[in-house]
């Protein structure tokens, strides 16, 4: 851990960067991922709507403004986007930058090259899309699309210049082995951000019963990746409140540089009043410079 710390700061200096996401529309997604409960396969608790009013969007970014977050990503639930909620996308877009001064990222699910390329006209600097697991698990847990379906958007967005924030789930019955040749592959694909979130069970999923990962283990692969990946922002994402527990700071000191801070799509996260004393318990100031 402590040499994961020093990679960290030797490529990166001291500081963490915080993010804000919002479930811009939430469920009834075609896609049959085992562990999200925005799957119209599954019967789960998640109420789905529509894509939000601008109006709400712009509170919900001037909230993560204030939180201290540089940076505010509106996540829709689907194989990608229609047409119609495309064009919604940019006016939305275009609002935040107007009204705002955070940076705008979007995870839209799939994309053509041209509807990457206007997100890059309309100001979008990144645009998150996770592999999930690596290539060898990949068929356990989604089947409606492959691995190479989700690399292929990947490299659009880095073809067409915008950043790539790219990363996964762990925790969803991969091998520690399986673990690591993820980051390997996420070293392959060389994004620019790379999240790291951990399994939160949820009711109704193929995954409920699953057990999270134990707080020191994921604390020991986000030290792992970091010395795979010395020279990318590691963002801490979904599940850490549940995996990490008390250990949060640790998974900071251990290689992290970015934070998600607020709730999740689905899930809600600890209050940004608590992360920000974690870090300044930390002596770990947050970032508003714009990170590559």
């Amino acid at each position: 851990m402590c040499v994961a710390r020093d990679v960290t700061k030797k490529h990166h200096g001291d500081g963490v960067f915080l993010r804000s996401i919002i479930s811009a529309q939430t469920g009834n997604c075609p896609e049959d991922c085992s562990f999200c409960s925005q799957s119209a396969h599954y019967d789960t608790d998640v109420e789905a709507h529509p894509l939000m009013a601008d109006e709400k969007i712009l509170r919900a970014a001037k909230q993560a403004e204030t939180m201290g977050a540089m940076d505010f990503c509106i996540v829709i639930s689907a194989k990608g986007p229609t047409p119609r909620i495309f064009k919604r996308v940019l006016g939305a877009v275009d609002m935040l930058k107007r009204e705002t001064n955070l940076k705008i990222g979007c995870s839209l699910g799939e994309l053509t090259e041209e509807q990457a390329i206007l997100l890059k006209e309309h100001g979008v600097w990144r645009y998150n899309h996770n592999i999930e697991t690596c290539r060898s698990h990949f068929p356990s847990i989604v089947t409606t699309h492959s691995y190479e379906d989700r690399v292929r958007t990947a490299e659009i967005v880095k073809q067409v210049g915008m950043n790539l924030c790219s990363g996964g789930i762990l925790g969803m019955g991969e091998s520690t082995r399986q673990r690591v040749e993820f980051a390997f592959e996420i070293r392959d694909l060389n994004p620019n951000w790379v999240p790291i979130n951990f399994l939160n069970p949820r009711p109704g999923t193929p995954f409920s019963n699953f057990e999270p990962i134990q707080p020191l283990e994921a604390v020991r692969m986000i030290s792992i990746w970091r010395l795979v990946l010395p020279d990318k922002i590691l963002m801490i994402s979904g599940g850490r409140e549940v995996t990490l527990r008390d250990l949060q700071s640790m998974g900071v000191f251990a290689g992290a540089n970015a934070m998600i801070i607020g709730n999740y799509l689905t899930t809600p996260g600890r209050s940004p009043e608590e992360d920000l004393k974690m870090l300044e318990d930390l002596e770990m100031p947050v970032r508003t410079d714009i990170a590559n």
